[in-house]
């Protein structure tokens, strides 16, 4: 089953202890349309300005990424310039420029609307509603947000909730959200707006799913060497959308799949700068990682 994808393509200049890249392929769509790619049909709906150049388009389109809804447009392609410092998680921005995103009013196709699955990467709750009202009944709706939506729009955020299946979101975000320093009292608050399942992503300590009255927690995988953690959350949510996209299964037991699913994708994202890592992926690759979670995760009961 095919995912649309409303968000991002930008293009990153990021500084880290380890190396740095200037502008690069980045934005939110981007890396997620690329992670879920390995699994699934992807329809991307973004905007990029007149400078951004073909080779991206043509490198998307060899992934199977459906571009209909990718408007180029006059004027320049939103940039966004960070450093990491040795605590990887924490991401601090130099400098934002929106440019073309400044105006971005999502249009779907109408080959896109019947998608039955939609993931709404992380822009304006307003816009991300909009989405949603040009969307025919898809099977499974999820979001993610940021702090700065949090702060800025609260209502709108929790008025798209209510129409929302699954929620993504950083462990800093959830407690921002719902005003707990426990994550399991933010997880309560949170899923009472609407959500039937959150997913509290916690960087280089895995990931936290909350499942009605249930709860799982999956490891983030050990890796020798780290590069670039920009593009690492939408990884993950490409890689857990694209599995529930493939199986069609979103029983409590496949979405624990697919977090695994997600955290592989993200492991390989950080192993170099922008998509370098995530394009030369193999799915050999992919399904061994996944099998190195099950014997890094696995115990024997009592």
């Amino acid at each position: 089953m095919s995912i649309l994808v409303v968000g991002s393509v930008a293009f990153d200049s990021v500084e880290t202890p380890f190396g740095k890249a200037e502008d690069v392929l980045g934005g939110s769509a981007t890396y997620f349309s690329t992670s879920a790619s390995y699994f699934t049909d992807v329809k991307l709906v973004a905007v990029v300005g007149e400078d951004f150049p073909e080779e991206h388009i043509t490198g998307l389109k060899e992934k199977g990424i459906d571009l209909a809804g990718l408007k180029k447009v006059p004027g320049k392609t939103f940039r966004w310039k960070g450093r990491y410092d040795y605590d990887l998680n924490q991401a601090h921005t130099l400098e934002t420029h929106l440019n073309v995103f400044s105006a971005f009013n999502p249009e779907v196709p109408e080959s896109y609307k019947d998608s039955p699955f939609v993931f709404l990467a992380n822009i304006d709750p307003e816009l991300q509603m909009k989405v949603l009202e040009q969307v025919k009944r898809p099977k499974l709706i999820a979001c993610d947000t940021m702090n700065f939506w949090i702060e800025g729009k609260p209502d709108a955020l929790r008025k798209l909730l209510k129409g929302v299946d699954l929620f993504v979101i950083n462990e800093g975000e959830a407690r921002e959200f719902s005003g707990q320093a426990s994550l399991v009292k933010a997880a309560k608050e949170i899923l009472a707006c609407g959500p039937k399942t959150l997913i509290i992503k916690r960087g280089e300590y895995g990931a936290l799913m909350f499942n009605g009255g249930s709860m799982f927690s999956a490891p983030a995988y050990p890796l020798e060497e780290i590069f670039d953690p920009t593009g690492a959350g939408d990884s993950f949510a490409g890689g857990l959308m694209g599995y529930l996209a493939n199986t069609g299964d979103l029983s409590e037991d496949n979405i624990r799949k697919a977090i695994i699913f997600g955290s592989v994708m993200a492991s390989f994202n950080v192993e170099a700068f922008s998509l370098n890592r995530l394009k030369t992926l193999t799915l050999p690759e992919i399904k061994a990682r996944y099998s190195e979670f099950k014997r890094l995760t696995h115990f024997e009961d009592i």
